[in-house]
């Protein structure tokens, strides 16, 4: 359930105790029935006597659960025997078997994220091109799945197979319920997905990858066994998969209240502690959330919401971000600001081979954008360059650039332009200088400083947490800078910075005194 889903279930029981007449059909094929039916019990202690002499699928205010058995061919579930050690290799050797032993039909992988999805995509381009000549088996059309793609290339998995042709569609959870495939006959499940999952100690979403949910399992295993028999390669074993949690945890109990507590307040909703949300958040996080709305002066000491709030409540990305677009008037470099949350809100402008020399290549060639001030400003010469060319695909390729991905940076940038031109703001630029919009950047991302320890690893100022500099970074092979903010943290191993920015120490006791205050220890 996201975060939104909740909210939105939230409000409307609260228009059914206005409204007892109203009905209101929730369908879902992962939900907990049993939680929402207790959750929508609106008569729970007080029953007249004809209200308890009435069936309960009957009575006002009453819920029901109702099951509606989907007609689906045959699923055959296979287990591994032993624990996979990599499962991106295990996906990929599973479909050139599947493509080589089983009978026509098309493939459908689920793994975690962007980057593995193209990694797997790859290394199965490159296997098809090995086969081409073989006449014994269909040979094999790979697209890849994700949300960071555009409506066109997304629209293309729904094309069928020519015959002949086998279709292997690599995806991210985004297929496990949101849409469906025609013509899969076979899902290999990982038995992964990648979550948002909030850290309280260091205030941000952190990117983890953990194991899937039991009706998660189910619910991949039925993309197959819609036009046929298919069969399911879990990469798992089946000891494993009792083990694993009924649901996945609801998004409101594992995520950044921030944006829901404001789009809450902006609603007229004052009280977010006592409201009442179908699964109850962890009350730290609502106690940070309204900590991080006071500190960028979104709601004010008693907690109501300020008219900046208000502002910040219009634009449809983290409270965090939408401060830095309201900023950029003040600073004057509202078109590079714009330019670069539209960035942060896709995912891999640049493509990361993982062979010798052509790794090597895309190293020496990111080198022609980056800037010693930090990833954010890396995204803006990118984008800038890429319009300096005219959007040109061979151009992208010679600098190993996703086009796709940077056509829609645009598109967004566009639109959150036309968002700060309704609000009043002037959009300005600030014609090539930096400074303006380093300090922009720090004036909204301060919540997310961290500093260099005499020991050599950067903490963060709220809570002395350990965070390296993911490998991605552009600052991961430079000289260590002694303060830098962050955009979010990818937990794996160790927690990573990402989009990270160089600031000045000065600049977070000028642009947020009410935040930060100097000390001098003796």
């Amino acid at each position: 359930r996201s975060l939104n889903t909740d909210i939105l279930l939230s409000l409307l029981k609260k228009i059914c105790k206005k409204r007892p007449e109203l009905r209101l059909v929730i369908s879902s094929a992962t939900l907990d029935a049993e939680e929402l039916k207790n959750y929508f019990e609106l008569n729970k202690n007080k029953k007249s006597y004809l209200e308890r002499s009435t069936p309960a699928q009957y009575q006002v205010g009453s819920s029901v659960i109702m099951n509606v058995v989907g007609r689906c061919y045959p699923v055959d579930i296979f287990y591994a025997q032993d624990p996979v050690p990599d499962y991106l290799k295990a996906s990929v050797d599973t479909v050139i078997k599947i493509s080589i032993r089983e009978p026509s039909g098309d493939v459908l992988v689920f793994l975690t994220g962007y980057e593995e999805v193209e990694t797997a995509v790859r290394l199965l381009k490159e296997h098809s091109n090995t086969i081409a000549d073989s006449a014994n088996i269909d040979k094999l059309s790979v697209l890849a799945m994700h949300g960071g793609l555009s409506n066109e290339d997304q629209l293309q998995v729904f094309q069928r197979s020519p015959p002949g042709r086998r279709k292997i569609v690599v995806a991210t959870n985004v297929a496990e319920a949101s849409i469906t495939i025609p013509g899969i006959a076979y899902v290999i499940d990982c038995g992964f997905v990648k979550l948002k999952w909030f850290n309280a100690d260091t205030q941000t979403d952190a990117l983890v990858v953990v194991p899937i949910s039991q009706a998660s399992a189910q619910q991949r295993a039925g993309r197959a066994g819609r036009i046929r028999a298919g069969k399911v390669y879990r990469l798992y074993t089946e000891d494993y998969f009792y083990t694993l949690n009924r649901f996945t945890p609801p998004e409101v109990q594992r995520s950044n209240l921030s944006s829901a507590v404001l789009q809450l307040k902006a609603l007229g909703v004052d009280d977010v502690i006592h409201f009442d949300f179908p699964s109850p958040p962890p009350a730290r996080h609502l106690a940070i959330a309204l900590e991080l709305l006071f500190a960028l002066k979104a709601i004010d000491t008693s907690g109501r919401l300020t008219d900046a709030g208000l502002n910040i409540a219009e634009f449809p990305v983290e409270p965090i971000m939408s401060k830095m677009l309201l900023s950029s008037k003040d600073f004057k470099c509202s078109m590079e600001i714009a330019t670069i949350v539209a960035a942060m809100q896709v995912q891999a402008l640049f493509y990361y081979p993982t062979r010798g020399q052509e790794s090597i290549k895309a190293r020496v060639a990111r080198r022609k954008f980056d800037a010693q001030e930090g990833d954010l400003i890396t995204y803006l010469n990118v984008v800038s360059a890429f319009a300096k060319h005219g959007e040109c695909s061979r151009w992208c390729q010679s600098n190993y650039l996703n086009k796709k991905s940077l056509k829609r940076v645009v598109l967004l940038r566009d639109q959150l332009i036309k968002l700060l031109q309704r609000l009043g703001i002037r959009i300005s630029s600030a014609e090539g200088e930096l400074e303006p919009v380093l300090r922009c950047i720090a004036s909204s991302f301060f919540p997310n400083t961290a500093y260099l320890h005499p020991s050599g690893q950067y903490k963060t100022v709220l809570a002395d947490i350990v965070l390296q500099i993911h490998p991605h970074s552009i600052l991961f092979t430079e000289e260590k800078a002694p303060w830098v903010v962050f955009g979010e943290v990818l937990q794996t191993t160790q927690l990573f910075m990402r989009d990270i920015t160089v600031i000045d120490q000065i600049w977070l006791e000028e642009l947020a005194p009410h935040y930060f205050q100097k000390v001098t220890e003796r």
